[in-house]
């Protein structure tokens, strides 16, 4: 049932899901295609076309103001020749040369003068003067157009003044071409804080004397700086009502180099509370713009940042009278309402798309209902089985030819004979069971046989290696010792002699006397433990109750001989106050190898801590513990574990007996000694011992001294 579960249940759910959706998806799919390739489409040609048609517009629109800005100056010669032709002109310009008295000439002079004023402002010009052809020739900017005149037909073009030729011509003039440079987002930070020059559209009229000949010049024109009029109507003329979108905003403007000086721009595109649109006069033209049309002379015609916004914009350069680019006029209107369209066309169409998609589905289900009402009967009884219940598919009311028919019954029948398999499975999975439980109850007691004839084997063979070596040391044992007492009772003899013979001054050597009887009997406590170590049978010494403390300072006495060459301090913290059954002799020379072991472990340089304290279980003292720790090279994790094995040393001058000898001696009274080292740090041996020693003399005393291992400390209890 479980291959069942795993298999049919999950592949009929899976075959269920896809066929109710794969129905769905190969019926909606076209449409989707469809409409989205639709969608796809209509973004196209939104982004490809009509922004192509954006770009056609507003070049369109360039085309405008650049003609509008020819006739501007067109209309600048009417003006002047209507001027020139008229009869108050002419009235009062005729007598200046009929050779009437210098009075009656000054006269119609003033009266001119006046007419040309009325003339200017009648004209809309900013300026309007006669000048004579000495002053023509005099002046340095209209030298510059007197070449260009062709007989008596008036020229026009750019002329780019600086504030004191503006002031020559109209005072006035200096004081409106002064605007204030703005610092503009994506141009170039401003080199001067006010644009002091002018850019004028100048026309000179030769006016002829009574035979024809030129005498004078009538100058006038337009100061663009500050003038709103040209780009207002250009505005008014390309960006009228019903041409852009809602919200979109048309502008015109009339650079002077990259400052605008010209323009209806806003300042504020959208005011809100108390501002006004403004006009952004004396703003920069962004950088890219500049280098393509002031730099290499070349027409933009592209989207742009203006002021604060993107625009579709149109630049071309302008010329002055000396063919060199001095400005710019631009056309351009916002892109952000033709971006929001897009968007706005994307969402219409995505939302379309959604509905259809949904209508389709509906219809396409219901369609299918009489398809998958099978397929979910079929799903329920899967779900059925799964959950263990012995049910089948049966008859679908559906024809015997219908695939879905012939599915149910051959499922049926793969239902019944899989029921029967499974029932052959179990029975035979229930004997292998039974079998499998046999062998490894079989196999696991087989297992712990051998674990505890492996392990005999092992203390077998240590043993049989430590007897041999003890064997071996015994013999050589019993021979040292018998060859040492001989000479060491001869010295205890002749000692006791030399005391004798030497009567009352024996006082003066009586320390080194005693010091000398004294360690001829340690040598023969040194003998006495060799042969304990090689037949720890047979030796057994007495214990005796005793306080640690003075055992400790008799082994600070002894060691410094030893060490006294040696820079090592030795620190000794002596709290313990249980006294312990020890063999004092015995327990001097463990403690005396554990401190020169410490020494050589420095070389001879550093710190030795001695410390004793009480041993305290269950508070209760039950004996005293005692901690030799140096700050040597420290023992490495694999040396660790062999250190009290017989015959181990890593000196070239050990024996390999020291810590072995000690670890006996411990473990024959029933205490403990204990390691834990660290390479580059220092070890730290601490012994334990009863307050009533726990003799053990049924086992070998160094028995498991040989395994080696690593531990971070070892215990002989």
């Amino acid at each position: 049932m479980s291959f069942f579960t795993h298999f049919f249940g999950v592949s009929w759910q899976q075959m269920q899901a896809k066929v109710r959706y794969r129905i769905l998806i190969l019926t909606l799919l076209p449409i989707l295609l469809t409409l989205v390739s639709l969608v796809f489409i209509t973004i196209y040609w939104n982004i490809s076309y009509t922004g192509k048609q954006l770009f056609m517009k507003v070049k369109a629109d360039l085309s405008v103001a650049e003609n509008t800005l020819q006739q501007v100056q067109v209309r600048q010669e009417k003006q002047l020749e209507r001027v020139v032709t008229s009869w108050t002109f002419q009235n009062d310009f005729r007598p200046l040369f009929s050779g009437k008295a210098l009075t009656g000439e000054v006269v119609h002079r003033a009266s001119l003068d006046v007419f040309l004023l009325e003339q200017k402002k009648q004209l809309n010009l900013d300026y309007l003067r006669l000048v004579t052809v000495a002053e023509a020739a005099a002046d340095p900017d209209l030298r510059q157009i007197l070449p260009k005149i062709n007989g008596l037909l008036p020229y026009s073009g750019l002329m780019v003044l600086p504030p004191e030729r503006l002031a020559r011509i109209d005072p006035e003039l200096a004081i409106t071409a002064s605007i204030p440079i703005v610092a503009t987002l994506r141009a170039q930070s401003p080199t001067k804080t006010v644009e002091e020059r002018g850019l004028l559209s100048r026309s000179l009229l030769p006016v002829p004397d009574m035979q024809g000949k030129v005498a004078w010049y009538l100058d006038g024109g337009i100061l663009f700086n500050r003038d709103t009029r040209i780009v207002d109507h250009i505005r008014d003329l390309v960006y009228d009502k019903g041409t852009l979108p809602e919200r979109s905003i048309g502008t015109v403007t009339i650079f002077l180099d990259n400052i605008r000086i010209s323009t209806n721009v806003p300042l504020h595109f959208y005011p809100t509370g108390s501002e006004t649109q403004g006009r952004a006069l004396g703003s920069l033209v962004s950088e890219e713009v500049k280098e393509k049309v002031l730099t290499q002379g070349e027409q933009w015609v592209d989207r742009a940042f203006v002021f604060n916004d993107w625009f579709i914009s149109a630049y071309a350069p302008l010329e002055d009278i000396r063919g060199q680019r001095v400005g710019m006029i631009y056309t351009g209107f916002s892109e952000s309402p033709f971006i929001h369209n897009y968007l706005l066309n994307i969402i219409e169409l995505g939302t379309i798309l959604m509905l259809v998609l949904l209508v389709s589905g509906l219809l396409v289900y219901r369609g299918a209902y009489s398809l998958l009402q099978p397929i979910e009967r079929i799903h329920h009884v899967v779900q059925a089985v799964q959950s263990g219940r012995n049910i089948r598919i049966g008859a679908l009311g559906l024809d015997r030819d219908n695939e879905l028919s012939n599915l149910a019954e051959q499922f049926d029948s793969m239902l019944d004979l899989l029921q029967r398999r499974n029932a052959q499975i179990q029975a035979a999975a229930e004997q292998l069971e039974m079998k499998v439980e046999e062998r490894t109850r079989s196999l696991q007691d087989k297992t712990l046989e051998l674990q505890r004839n492996v392990a005999l084997l092992n203390e077998t063979r240590q043993q049989l290696v430590t007897n041999e070596k003890l064997t071996a040391l015994g013999e050589l044992t019993a021979g040292i010792a018998h060859e040492i007492n001989n000479p060491t009772a001869v010295i205890l003899g002749n000692m006791e002699l030399l005391r004798y013979e030497l009567g009352d001054n024996a006082e003066v050597v009586k320390e080194e006397i005693d010091l000398v009887i004294q360690q001829v009997g340690r040598i023969s406590t040194i003998i006495r433990s060799l042969l304990q170590y090689s037949r720890p049978g047979e030796f057994n010494a007495p214990l005796e109750m005793h306080p640690i403390t003075p055992i400790i300072e008799e082994m600070l006495v002894l060691v410094r001989h030893s060490i006294q060459k040696q820079e090592v301090v030795l620190i000794t913290e002596l709290n313990a106050s249980c006294p312990v059954q020890v063999n004092r002799p015995q327990l001097l020379q463990v403690l005396i190898n554990l401190v020169v072991n410490a020494a050589h472990a420095m070389d001879g340089k550093g710190r030795i801590w001695v410390r004793t304290y009480d041993w305290v279980q269950q508070d209760m003292p039950i004996g005293v513990k005692i901690e030799v720790e140096d700050e040597g090279s420290g023992i490495a994790p694999e040396q660790l574990g062999r250190i009290f094995d017989p015959f181990y040393t890593t000196r070239k001058d050990g024996t390999g007996l020291g810590l072995s000898l000690s670890y006996g001696i411990i473990k024959r009274i029933g205490g403990t000694i204990e390691v834990s080292s660290t390479l580059g740090k220092g070890t730290l041996f601490t012994i334990g011992l009863y307050h009533e020693a726990k003799e053990d003399q049924q086992n070998n005393p160094y028995e498991g001294l040989h395994i080696a291992g690593n531990y971070s400390d070892m215990s002989a209890d």
